[in-house]
């Protein structure tokens, strides 16, 4: 059973993924990111590879992004970083990516090198569902990886329909019409559209991202939904001290609401 799959079905409730950029705050900083998420309770963890024009993505990780590709990251030595990465961590791991990159590295390499690492499924928001649909679904299915399909406040009710029906892992909930970023509690709107998509009845797992920043809103996406992503809020805190372990320990307690004592 894929990972993802599996965390799912032990886990339905609260689900916390954490997104971060491969290669930042420095370049051999992916591997220890990954192992301080994963001991401090991280359900899931999302890497992301840095591009250079990530239209959808706030200042912070369009900033992440700048400084890991001065720091000299690619897919290429992200993914010789990752080698070995299944004796650190057992949770499910993600790679988020824009399509130019992968397409460079040619779409089947990347499926066989990343699943080979053992990378549990990828979220490129700017390949066409369609496209995925006609061309790669096989490719992926062959190597047990999960293509993360997107929502957004404006996607009709038939269209997330057929994304629920051809999706698999879990929908991307997109909370608002913005870039990714920090926000202190969604509005009465972008709750009112979380309980709409819950009262959808869908089939996939849905798990909320974009303006994942503290505890509240993290509580508000869970009253809804099964979970939430956050990214901004964690890359901005690892910008403030070179130890991912403290760093990681309290960010996370902090967004949970435990004792940080």
């Amino acid at each position: 059973m894929n990972r993802i799959d599996n965390l799912f079905k032990n886990k339905p409730h609260r689900v916390l993924s954490v997104y971060f950029t491969a290669g930042y705050p420095h370049l051999t900083d992916t591997v220890p990111v990954i192992k301080a998420l994963s001991d401090q309770g991280a359900d899931m963890i999302e890497i992301g590879v840095p591009f250079s024009d990530p239209v959808a993505d706030g200042p912070v990780i369009q900033h992440s992004d700048t400084v890991a590709l001065k720091n000299g990251m690619t897919l290429k030595k992200l993914i010789g970083q990752l080698k070995g990465i299944r004796q650190t961590t057992g949770v499910p791991l993600l790679l988020m990516s824009y399509l130019n990159p992968v397409l460079r590295y040619g779409m089947e390499a990347f499926c066989r090198d990343i699943a080979t690492q053992g990378i549990d499924g990828v979220i490129i928001p700017d390949l066409p569902p369609e496209e995925y649909i006609k061309e790669y679904k096989t490719l992926f299915t062959t190597h047990n990886l999960k293509n993360i399909f997107l929502v957004t406040p404006q996607t009709p009710g038939e269209r997330i329909r057929f994304l629920d029906r051809e999706g698999e892992g879990f929908l991307y909930v997109v909370s608002s019409r913005s870039t990714t970023g920090m926000k202190n509690s969604f509005s009465k709107e972008q709750t009112s559209y979380f309980r709409h998509l819950r009262e959808m009845n869908l089939t996939n797992k849905l798990l909320a991202g974009f303006g994942i920043s503290n505890r509240t809103t993290f509580d508000q996406a869970c009253r809804y939904l099964n979970g939430a992503i956050v990214g901004s809020a964690y890359i901005k805190a690892l910008k403030q001290k070179d130890d991912p372990a403290s760093v990681t320990r309290s960010f996370i307690r902090e967004l949970k609401g435990e004792n940080t004592a």
